[in-house]
């Protein structure tokens, strides 16, 4: 065992993480942040935070080059322990400058199953977890076979973007290859992918040593493309416990886990339950905390605090030391969320006992409520969802992705 301070590096090109920060220098340790020029005045928790060091631009602007120069420099006077990728654009930052400056964990072949979505779906397919038919986009003919061998709807994927960001959904061959054409040289940045018509799931876990320690399961009842396609009040609830849905999502992730060499950490993996045949089917996973306020939503349930936890694990991991999960709460909670016209939007009459949390985000109209009643929960949302969209919600039509990660 090592408890002697240890000294972690942290990368987030978005203002998150501040549970996870402040977690490590409790246990101890020397924390270092990098993160945007542009997030300088945002609230972040400096007095756990030794010294922080700012990028110019903000995540697709990095030079990795010269992150790698400025990590190198910093490590000259400071021995790094441990790098951690805060969100879903920093994995492939932090695997970069693991692999070049040879610090333990997670390399950047296995950050790419976290990352590709081609790669995320060739690596379950060949360990026997179900994926919708899918095709990358290099080849013409390959591209043909697939479209006139599965039937339609079909999504064109941006293979490493983040939620529902720059999906398109097309309906035949013509639409297909006109998108394709529009995309020039982009197009080795996409895949294609039959849609599958169903609920959408979400497991939200922590992992040690290879093995799932803790999961929660929850469903969608607005999905992240859906919002992005055409607009609505996005939710999310915990499913209940010992149910077939609970059960089955458990496996598949823990299935999922394994064949992707998840070892130490928080995971983000989403599963669609076909509505013509009932099987599970994989989408997509990441190497972090949910976003969109999902640790909230997950706390309210469990009283586990994914941010706080992962990085109990980090510390753990790095000190050789042994990590106990907190006792789990088998209760009920969901979100509610959707863009508002107002900046800061009055929630006043969305006083519930139930509301255990309110978005803090500008022109966002959010709450969190927990119950030990999963029905209680569901009719929440619902009201709150069906007066958020008479009064509140506002759509911003989703933007062309032009720059990719």
């Amino acid at each position: 065992m090592e408890d002697s301070p240890k000294t972690f590096l942290c990368i987030s090109n978005y203002y998150k993480g501040s549970a996870f920060l402040i977690a490590l220098k409790k246990a101890g340790n020397k924390v270092y942040l990098i993160t945007s020029e542009k997030l300088k005045e945002n609230n972040w928790p400096r007095n756990y935070i030794d010294e922080i060091f700012f990028m110019p631009g903000q995540d697709l602007d990095w030079d990795l080059e010269t992150l790698l120069t400025g990590v190198a420099g910093l490590m000259k006077g400071v021995k790094i322990d441990a790098i951690a990728a805060l969100d879903d654009y920093d994995v492939e930052k932090a695997t970069f400058l693991r692999e070049n400056l040879r610090i333990p964990g997670m390399g950047q072949t296995t950050g790419r199953y976290f990352r590709d979505k081609l790669a995320m779906r060739k690596r379950a397919q060949e360990a026997g977890v179900l994926v919708p038919a899918f095709s990358a986009l290099f080849n013409d003919a390959e591209v043909n076979h697939f479209a006139d061998n599965v039937a339609p709807p079909w999504v064109l994927k941006p293979r490493s973007e983040a939620s529902a960001h720059g999906i398109i959904k097309v309906h035949d061959k013509e639409s297909l290859w006109q998108n394709i054409h529009e995309m020039g040289d982009n197009r080795l940045r996409y895949l294609v992918e039959q849609f599958k018509p169903g609920d959408v799931y979400h497991a939200d876990g922590l992992n040690l040593d290879g093995k799932n320690i803790f999961c929660t399961i929850s469903r969608y009842l607005a999905t992240p493309m859906e919002i992005s396609q055409g607009g609505g009040i996005f939710r999310s609830a915990n499913v209940p416990y010992g149910s077939d849905d609970d059960n089955s999502m458990r496996l598949a992730n823990q299935l999922v886990m394994k064949a992707f060499g998840m070892k130490n950490g928080a995971s983000h993996t989403e599963f669609i339950k076909g509505k013509e045949d009932g099987k599970i089917y994989f989408l997509e996973t990441s190497s972090r905390v949910g976003g969109a306020h999902l640790a909230e939503m997950v706390e309210g349930a469990s009283n586990i605090n994914l941010w706080t936890e992962w990085a109990k694990i980090e510390d753990s991991v790095v000190k050789c030391s042994k990590y106990t999960l907190p006792k789990v709460k088998k209760g009920y909670a969901g979100i509610v969320l959707t863009l508002s016209k107002f900046q800061d939007p009055d929630l006043s009459a969305f006083n519930d006992p139930e509301v255990c949390f309110r978005v803090p985000l500008d022109y966002h109209a959010g709450l969190i409520v927990k119950s030990n009643k999963h029905e209680r929960v569901r009719e929440l949302l619902d009201d709150y969802a069906e007066r958020m969209s008479h009064s509140l919600s506002n759509v911003v039509e989703m933007e062309k992705v032009k720059k990719f990660h």
